[in-house]
C-alpha cells in the first residue's frame, strides 16, 4: 500500500509542477498582452519587484511547497492534498489562461 501510495503522490507531484509552469508561462504572457493578473497578490508583487522576479518568486515557493508536501508521500492526506491543489489550479489557472490565450489566435 505504501509503494502504491508513494508512486501516486510522485505523479500528481508531477502534474502540479507542471501546472505550476504552466501558470507561470501563461501569466508571463497574458500579461504581456492587455490582460491584467486576476491575483492581488500576485499582482501587487508584479508592481513591487516586476513580472519576471514576482513570477520568479511566487512560483518558486509554491513548487517548494509542493517538494515539501511530496516528502510527506506516506501521510494519507498527501495524495488528497496533491489532488486538490491541481484541481484548483486547473480550474482557476489552466482553464482561463488557455481560453484567453486561445482567443487571441
Amino acid at each position: 500500500m505504501h509503494i502504491r501510495n508513494t508512486l501516486l503522490v510522485h505523479q500528481l507531484f508531477l502534474l502540479n509542477i507542471v501546472l505550476q509552469v504552466f501558470d507561470g508561462i501563461a501569466t508571463y504572457y497574458g500579461i504581456t498582452t492587455p490582460w491584467n493578473e486576476a491575483n492581488p497578490l500576485l499582482g501587487a508583487a508584479m508592481m513591487q519587484f516586476g513580472i519576471g522576479a514576482a513570477l520568479l518568486l511566487c512560483k518558486g515557493a509554491a513548487c517548494a511547497g509542493l517538494v515539501l508536501l511530496r516528502c510527506l508521500d506516506r501521510h494519507p492526506l498527501a495524495a488528497k492534498a496533491m489532488v486538490a491543489i491541481a484541481t484548483v489550479y486547473g480550474f482557476c489557472s489552466f482553464i482561463p489562461w488557455t481560453a484567453r490565450n486561445l482567443s487571441l489566435l
